[in-house]
């Protein structure tokens, strides 16, 4: 019988993992824009004139290229050969898009998809399509398909969490006595539980009743289309335990999958769970017509009150200004793809919510999130003008012309938070 603990990768000591044997495990950011900084200084203190700049700059280019590739070719260890099964919960159109990536992956590996929806499970099992999202792309044969938790979490080595987050507790406490307390769970599910305020990272360890359950959170700039299509894309796992974290960036990481790791938990998830509200009021400036300099001005401060609250719980800064922040952010806010932004260009518009959401097929959880936020910005004591004014709109407390001219009149000091 299959066992349900994690790859042996786990069992290794901690010495294997050192840079020598596997530099993926100790490359992150960070590391990175020193060395790209080192470089950038040789081609600023380059002699002027045409030749001499285009040499620096060329001799500065070889030498990342050089380093990256020597990072590459000393890795000695392969998650992903060791990777028999890895289960993805929930059948959306991120969910399917991360089994297709790792089955596309690995031929040989079984990606099980757990859904609840009788016919999808059909569907993709006998088509290999999921033609509720991606009507014209196929998936890998080696994704299997299936409406029982005990079959799909059964041998699996890593897991991926891609149920909405106002649907997770409920949902995991029904799988919890399948789920092995040593697999791995991989969040991709972004935003605040209404209620209790909760990340994923305390949703699914107390859902499960189980304290140490192994967590890693997956956040960045990413439309489940373009992984689909295979588009170049660059993401970040973070966790508490370095080792996992560098386990799962292999796991992922492909030619068109970047991956980098941290260790700040709470400031890639709240940053991944804010930006969905600051995309509802980017929306909403579309929706009224009201003009780039206003979406600039408006995104510009929505960055900063979400800044503001994460830094008062105890994210770092960097993180919120970097790829699954402000990277993040951008792409939220100012492409159609998105579904909170969707959600406030048509409320800018003069669409009632009730009617925008019955007629969307999935879940903008920036509607639910809002309201989470505020509690957390009352708790911890941080003014939050833009991502308060869309709680209201949400709530039908105040109109989206109201609140663009609320916002106006707001006091112009050096900054609207003193955090006093």
């Amino acid at each position: 019988m299959a066992s349900l603990l994690p790859c042996s990768f786990f069992s290794l000591p901690l010495s294997s993992l050192s840079p020598d044997h596997c530099p993926l495990a100790a490359f992150n950011l960070d590391q990175a824009e020193e060395r790209i900084n080192s470089l950038s200084s040789a081609v600023s203190g380059a002699p002027e004139g045409g030749k001499d700049r285009r040499r620096a700059v060329r001799i500065a280019w070889e030498k990342l290229v050089r380093w990256s590739r020597s990072w590459r070719s000393r890795a000695r260890i392969d998650v992903l050969q060791q990777t028999k099964k890895v289960v993805v919960l929930g059948g959306g159109s991120f969910g399917t898009a991360m089994a297709a990536h790792l089955a596309g992956k690995k031929a040989d590996m079984e990606v099980a998809m757990l859904v609840r929806d009788g016919i999808v499970c059909r569907l993709i099992n006998e088509t290999h399509c999921n033609c509720k999202y991606f009507p014209d792309l196929k998936l890998p044969e080696n994704i299997v398909a299936s409406t029982s938790p005990k079959d799909a979490l059964h041998g699996a080595d890593f897991c991926l969490h891609a149920v909405p987050v106002q649907f997770s507790s409920s949902f995991l406490e029904g799988i919890s006595q399948h789920v092995d307390p040593n697999l791995p769970f991989i969040s991709i599910s972004k935003g605040l539980e209404l209620n209790t305020l909760r990340m994923m990272s305390q949703i699914i360890p107390q859902a499960l009743r189980s304290p140490r359950q192994p967590f890693v959170v997956l956040s960045g700039p990413s439309f489940a289309v373009e992984l689909m299509k295979k588009l170049p894309t660059a993401m970040v796992v973070a966790s508490k335990d370095k080792k996992l974290a560098s386990a799962v960036q292999q796991l992922l990481a492909s030619p068109n999958l970047r991956i980098s790791t941290s260790s700040d938990v709470t400031g890639v998830e709240i940053a991944g769970a804010l930006k969905n509200v600051l995309a509802i009021a980017a929306g909403i400036v579309a929706g009224m017509n009201l003009g780039n300099n206003c979406m600039a001005a408006l995104v510009a401060q929505g960055c900063s009150e979400i800044r503001w609250l994460a830094t008062k719980m105890g994210a770092k800064p960097t993180t919120i200004t970097g790829l699954s922040g402000s990277g993040d952010i951008m792409l939220t806010c100012f492409i159609n793809l998105s579904r909170n932004r969707t959600v406030g260009l048509r409320l800018g518009s003069g669409e009632k919510l009730e009617d925008i959401l019955s007629s969307m097929s999935q879940v903008a959880e920036g509607v639910s999130t809002a309201g989470a936020v505020i509690a957390l910005a009352q708790k911890y004591n941080v003014k939050l003008p833009v991502l308060t004014a869309v709680a209201q709109i949400i709530d039908n407390e105040l109109t989206p012309k109201k609140a663009v001219m609320e916002l106006m009149s707001l006091p112009q000091g050096e900054r609207i938070n003193n955090n006093k």
